[in-house]
């Protein structure tokens, strides 16, 4: 039996088994199905006798009709889903009894709110209608007489039986029936009135009437009709939770047996294809086995393991013997091409080797039957002899690199791969290399013409600087001998000083009184000035922050919302600068006064130096003289001392330039020798456009030159800008009060 065959029986059974493991399935599916519908049902079943629930509710409470309406169409949906869930208990062999009796239960549920409902219709929906408007009606010609009667005492005890009445209505308490009763009887018996008393009699039928109707309604929930629907529903309760404890039961059953019999028929069925698929892997593996020997031997020929090689086992009709057949055929013929390629093999290692070593001129010359080798002899071949060629022109151009020489290129045509990378990066290289050297070039002949240019502004610069210290070396020694002449002069100056002094030295003491009273007064003046002053800027600043809150309270309120605690914050800055002008007011305000009694006093000290000076006129005229001449004398003398030593320093500078310049000289002759160096060596290799560069060079610096002329000979367009500087008052009293109205 071929091994196609012994598949074919094998892939038949499992697909058997495969079949009947999904029919179980879909019988499985199916049941489940079922019965979570029967669950569904279920669950819509206890909605739905809650909904019954809610529709009694709503109707007992407000009196309407619709909710009599939607009750009896939850109960038609009930029967419906209590139909379904039968069928398909019924289909599943699940029993019904509880089913029916749930039926049966529901529909007692809606017998008796239909008692109820049509009780209620008999008291009345409304207040004016049915037994309660007949009662109201009544009522209502009894309080009519009683007020037309003017008979206040019948009206109260009319209040009192609406009282009872209103106490039953609400209490539902039989008590206030008996009461009630008491007394309307009395007052049918005590009144005297006899027109109202038909009308009692009615209010106490009507009244009777309507509790009797209330009682066969049930006074609360465990009475009545109200306490026959509670028992009903309790029962439903009851009902519902056994179908569900039954439901669930017959669920884990139903599962439980499918899932027992699905594990069976599994084990079978893979205990079946496991014995078929055994055999009959027994048997091919067997011929497999004895294959794989023969053809393990056929590769250990081919990887040159083993020199001879065995023919496979070909005796059989299966498809193992018809390969073997075919593979001892190849075997023969690979035998004979093998020799062959070895041949070439080793023709093709010789020549690598001498590819490895660095030979490139050298070809694979045997020969085979075998295209492929022959195909790969070939194109190796060429591929050494376009190999040999552009490395042969890579040389070339290298070795022109080599002698300084950038202008050759590598051919790239015709050429791919990492051949062209690398021809492409050779010229790459070339090109970058003659880059740099152009940009060495320029920027050596810059370099040199700046050095150039730099060497003899150091020139004019050290000159400059030599002919400026001699200059300050002569006007020093013209200033040391006006220094002379005034201390000489400030000498007798001070001996003049002296003689005076003995002759006032006894009017000295008041006078001196005199002077340090009118100094002290000079002082506080001074002060109060600085005074006014601070309190100038004080005003100034006030003001300024007073506009800049304006301008910030402005931005806030553009700002909206977002600016708001902005605004605040400017309203209290505006309030500070406010508060701030103020104080400064008051500060000025004192300081004038203090001002006036400092005049005072320097006007008091006035007189007593005056008095002073008419004893002694000519000695006081005399120091005064002499006190000018000194006090100009010295003045002369710190002024001369101060040139001297502005230029002493500056003296000092120019030395210093000129040392400056004279290093700066030799930095810069050492860059214009570098700068010669560089395009000297530059000039030395040969690349594109070597001659090109001082040409353009020479164009650029002759286009500079001919612009600084330009601008040498042309006069300047001279613009007055009148500046304006701002103009800041100073705070009086009238200004105050312009800060004020601001």
């Amino acid at each position: 039996m071929s091994i196609k065959n012994k598949l074919i029986a094998l892939s038949s059974v499992v697909l058997i088994g495969f079949l009947t493991l999904f029919a179980l399935e879909e019988y499985s599916i199916s049941q489940m199905h079922k019965l979570g519908m029967a669950e569904t049902l279920t669950e819509k079943l206890k909605v739905n006798q809650l909904e019954l629930r809610k529709n009694e509710k709503d109707f007992l409470t407000r009196k309407n009709l619709k909710y009599e309406k939607k009750l009896f169409e939850v109960y038609e949906n009930m029967q419906k889903d209590i139909d379904s869930l039968t069928t398909i208990l019924e289909e599943t062999g699940i029993e019904t009894k509880h089913n029916k009796e749930f039926s049966s239960i529901v529909k007692e549920y809606k017998d008796i709110f239909s008692k109820l409902a049509n009780t209620q219709k008999t008291i009345g929906l409304t207040p004016k209608d049915g037994l309660y408007g007949s009662l109201r009606h009544s009522v209502h010609k009894v309080q009519e007489i009683a007020k037309n009667a003017n008979d206040y005492k019948l009206l109260a005890l009319v209040y009192e039986l609406r009282k009872e009445e209103k106490d039953f209505m609400l209490r539902f308490d039989k008590k206030y029936i008996d009461r009630f009763i008491k007394k309307l009887d009395k007052l049918i018996e005590t009144t005297t009135n006899e027109e109202i008393v038909p009308y009692l009699k009615a209010y106490k039928n009507d009244f009777l009437a309507l509790t009797e109707n209330e009682v066969i309604k049930g006074l609360n929930e465990k009475e009545g009709l109200l306490g026959q629907l509670r028992e009903t529903i309790y029962k439903t309760e009851a009902s519902i939770e056994n179908m569900e404890k039954l439901l669930q039961e017959e669920l884990e059953q139903k599962e439980s047996f499918i899932n027992t019999l699905a594990i069976f028929l599994t084990v079978s069925i893979v205990f079946i294809i496991m014995s078929i698929l055994f055999f009959i892997g027994k048997s091919i593996i067997k011929a497999l086995k004895e294959f794989e020997e023969g053809l393990i031997g056929f590769f250990k020929y081919l990887n040159n393991e083993t020199n001879e090689v065995k023919l496979l086992k070909d005796s059989g009709k299966d498809e193992i013997a018809n390969m073997s057949k075919i593979i001892n055929l190849n075997i023969t013929k690979t035998k004979t091409a093998l020799e062959e390629d070895r041949i070439l093999i080793e023709n093709t290692t010789q020549v690598a080797l001498k590819i490895k070593e660095g030979y490139l001129n050298n070809k694979i010359t045997a020969t085979t039957n075998n295209r492929s080798l022959n195909e790969l002899k070939n194109v190796i071949n060429e591929m050494l002899q376009n190999l040999s060629a552009n490395i042969s022109n890579i040389l070339e151009v290298l070795t022109s690199y080599t002698n300084h020489d950038y202008r050759p290129k590598v051919e790239t045509s015709n050429i791919k791969g990492e051949i062209l990378n690398l021809c492409e990066n050779t010229n790459k290289l070339g090109s970058a290399v003659t880059t740099l050297l152009q940009e060495n070039k320029k920027i050596g002949i810059d370099l040199k013409n700046s050095a150039s240019k730099l060497l003899t502004d150091m020139e004019k610069l050290s000159q400059g600087s030599n002919s400026t210290a001699a200059s300050l070396e002569e006007t020093a020694a013209a200033l040391e001998e006006i220094t002379s002449t005034i201390i000489n002069n400030n000498v007798s100056i001070q001996e003049m000083t002296k003689l005076a002094n003995e002759v006032t030295k006894d009017v000295k003491v008041g006078e001196n009184e005199a002077i340090n009273t009118t100094k002290a007064m000079d002082e506080i003046n001074e002060q109060v000035s600085a005074i006014n002053d601070a309190i100038t800027v004080i005003d100034q600043i006030a003001f300024q922050t007073n506009i800049l809150s304006l301008n910030a309270a402005v931005e806030a309120a553009t700002a909206g919302e977002a600016g708001r605690g902005f605004a605040v914050v400017a309203q209290e800055v505006r309030n500070l600068a406010s508060r701030s002008a103020e104080a400064a007011k008051e500060i000025k305000s004192l300081v004038e006064t203090a001002t006036l009694k400092a005049n005072q006093g320097k006007k008091i000290s006035d007189i007593m130096i005056t008095g002073y000076s008419k004893l002694n006129t000519n000695i006081s005229s005399t120091l005064r003289i002499i006190g000018d001449v000194a006090n100009a004398s010295k003045e002369q003398q710190s002024g001369i001392e101060q040139i001297n030593d502005a230029i002493t320093q500056l003296d000092q500078q120019t030395q210093r330039n000129a040392s400056i310049a004279v290093e700066t000289k030799s930095i810069a002759e050492d860059t214009n020798n570098i700068a010669i160096n560089i395009v000297n060596e530059v000039d030395k290799k040969e690349f594109d456009k070597k001659h090109e560069i001082l040409d353009t060079l020479k164009q650029v610096e002759k286009k500079q030159t001919s612009q600084e002329v330009l601008k040498k000979t042309s006069k300047p367009l001279e613009i007055k800008k009148e500046i304006k500087k701002p103009q800041i008052k100073n705070t009086t009293s009238s200004s105050d009060d312009e800060w004020e109205s601001f």
